[in-house]
């Protein structure tokens, strides 16, 4: 899997205890290593239960750095440092309203949803309705019934509930999709794995009123975006 070494599957053993201490210890190692700095989103990860989110054969390597498989073709949770490497760059905070490209396990939405608030809104769209259903069963077994999930071309965002202050597309694309870019509000940014040859560059925009300004943040390594825009 994109050369990952994935553990193999195996026999839950971990009890409660055992995941809220691996837990505590991931976000002090992420906060250390300076891949998180924001308090609300050290929260939120120390909020959602990882292990709530993970296929029961490999829920026991939930705080490991690894991409664990899912339900659905292709479809992976990422290691546990992906979330805040683009959440903090996103500026991801109290109110926004947030625009997931990739729903995947659940996870990352139930991580925004903690950090944006009651005041927030957190949108999440998935095309693989076998991975959707796993997440949507994993979100409300979870208790975050108020996210908004949508079973449809990612690439294509979802207008109903634009504007969008920030926007996350967790797969690797050639460029960022044009009807997202026109679904982010002024001054919004958008975070993505773009495809440069053989390697894959984590980008970062802002919409400006002369259209999207970007940076380069590290080289990633995501699945390929599907539907329309696809890789």
């Amino acid at each position: 899997m994109l050369g990952w070494v994935i553990p193999p599957p195996t026999r839950p053993r971990k009890l409660p205890e055992e995941f809220r201490r691996e837990r505590a210890q991931k976000v002090e190692e992420l906060t250390r290593v300076g891949y998180l700095t924001s308090l609300r989103v050290r929260q939120a990860l120390l909020t959602v239960r990882r292990e709530e989110f993970i296929p029961r054969p490999y829920r026991d390597y939930a705080y490991q750095e690894v991409p664990l498989p899912l339900p659905g073709e292709r479809a992976t949770i990422s290691c546990p440092h992906s979330y805040p490497l683009f959440y903090e760059p996103l500026g991801l905070e109290c109110g926004d309203r947030f625009l997931e490209v990739g729903l995947g396990s659940g996870y990352g939405a139930a991580v925004a949803r903690e950090v944006v608030g009651p005041e927030g809104l957190v949108v999440s769209v998935e095309i693989d309705p076998v991975t959707f259903a796993f997440a949507k069963q994993n979100l409300e077994r979870s208790g975050y019934h108020d996210v908004v999930l949508v079973n449809a071309d990612g690439g294509l965002g979802h207008p109903p509930a634009q504007p969008y202050d920030k926007i996350a597309v967790t797969a690797a694309c050639r460029v960022i999709p044009d009807p997202l870019i026109a679904q982010l509000a002024p001054g919004g940014r958008v975070i993505a794995p773009i495809l440069a040859g053989p390697t894959q560059q984590l980008v970062l925009g802002e919409k400006r009123p002369d259209g999207l300004r970007c940076w380069d943040i590290c080289s990633v390594l995501y699945v390929s975006l599907r539907g329309k825009f696809g890789a």
